[in-house]
């Protein structure tokens, strides 16, 4: 059964209005839910069915590990058009992770992250190959 599910990453957002402006005006995206509870969370739909949550939370995010990737065949254009809407992208140098302009090229991909106004840390790169699923 859980083969059959689908994933949808939740983000933890201490003030939730401020996350829902972020997303708005940064990366262009109207939420598709909204629970009118003021603890609730909003919920963002993407392409192909895929889609995240915001929900309020007393907890903070670390801001060290990628909680979110959004996938896309561009990545530098995806940078660019987002450093026009304000985001500033995280730079890396070290010997296990080497950015340029933003942008670090991990095993045959490329990967650049940024922080939305809660700390969580999200990776835009190209699409994951996912194998195909065999039949047993």
């Amino acid at each position: 059964m859980i083969k059959q599910a689908r994933a949808a990453a939740m983000l933890p957002a201490q003030d939730l209005a401020r996350a829902k402006a972020f997303y708005r005006d940064k990366l262009g995206l109207t939420p598709t839910q909204e629970d009118q509870d003021p603890r609730g969370g909003v919920m963002f739909e993407l392409s192909g069915g895929t889609g995240f949550a915001v929900f309020l939370s007393s907890g903070k995010a670390s801001g060290t590990h990628t909680q979110l990737a959004l996938e896309v065949p561009d990545v530098e254009a995806a940078v660019k058009d987002l450093r026009a809407r304000g985001l500033k992208f995280e730079e890396y140098d070290s010997p296990e992770l080497k950015t340029v302009n933003g942008v670090a090229e991990i095993g045959g991909t490329k990967v650049a992250w940024f922080k939305d106004s809660e700390g969580n840390l999200i990776a835009v790169s190209l699409p994951v190959a996912v194998p195909a699923t065999r039949s047993s």
